[in-house]
């Protein structure tokens, strides 16, 4: 069984998370197919909007027990190679040059949660699906996602979440501002598909350029931020889908 399996319906790209036996928990293997997932997106041209979602009763459960078992046992080098990949895997995410949803059914727990967060919109169910970061349990820590959840929803809410290791709801997660959507269960699929249907219409290289500077403006001072907004609205003026897009909202309408 593939760990990871992708699917292209015209401009939308779908990553599934394929271990329902073990909630899509997180293994070494599953973060090389992942991101082998993400190289795939990111390569087909005529995809526009990625869904990250999983099979089975949950979105992801963290890590699996045998992968926990075996970073125990590994050396710092090891785990600092198997961190670094994992690392990747959230970067990747982050900075794919299309928008990737989060579409979260059921249990998004430690780096499940973390897959969501890094997600550019995570749409979730309102019954089933939860939230939590429970490293601190086990004498671990969220290390690597804290970076991006601190900048998602501030230093006062994520301290509460890694320090308590509470779950909380959709709506929960909702309110802090963590999930952008939350409906029914049985229209998350529905809503999320019409989210990537609508994004799609978009243009793809203003997607990525605004993307890229969503990823690169928290680290900038004012001053800094300026300027290379600046520049960047000259660059984009430039582009071909800019250029088409003004002749076309220019033209006279009959």
């Amino acid at each position: 069984m593939e760990l990871v399996r992708t699917e292209i319906d015209g401009a939308i790209g779908t990553i599934i998370l394929n271990r329902p036996e073990k909630r899509n928990a997180l293994s070494a293997e599953m973060v090389v197919a992942i991101n082998a997932a993400l190289t795939r997106m990111r390569d087909a041209d005529d995809v526009r909007v990625v869904i990250l979602k999983g099979s089975g009763p949950a979105f992801c459960a963290g890590a699996d027990l045998s992968y926990l078992q075996q970073i125990a046992q590994n050396s710092p080098m090891e785990n600092l190679a198997d961190s670094t990949a994992l690392m990747q895997m959230f970067q990747n995410i982050c900075t794919l040059p299309k928008p990737v949803i989060a579409m979260v059914h059921g249990p998004a727990i430690a780096g499940g949660a973390g897959l969501a967060t890094v997600c550019d919109l995570v749409v979730a169910a309102r019954e089933k699906a939860v939230f939590g970061y429970s490293e601190v349990k086990i004498g671990f820590i969220p290390a690597i996602v804290m970076v991006y959840l601190l900048r998602k929803i501030g230093d006062t809410q994520a301290r509460r979440l890694v320090l308590t290791a509470d779950t909380i709801s959709a709506d929960e997660a909702l309110r802090i501002g963590m999930v952008t959507t939350v409906v029914d269960d049985a229209e998350l699929e529905q809503t999320t598909l019409e989210i990537a249907q609508r994004m799609s219409r978009n243009s793809a290289s203003s997607m990525a350029l605004s993307k890229h500077m969503l990823n690169a403006l928290p680290g900038m001072s004012v001053d800094a931020g300026l300027q290379y907004a600046a520049a960047m609205n000259a660059f984009t003026r430039q582009t071909e889908d800019c250029k088409q897009g003004i002749a076309s909202f220019l033209e006279p309408k009959s």
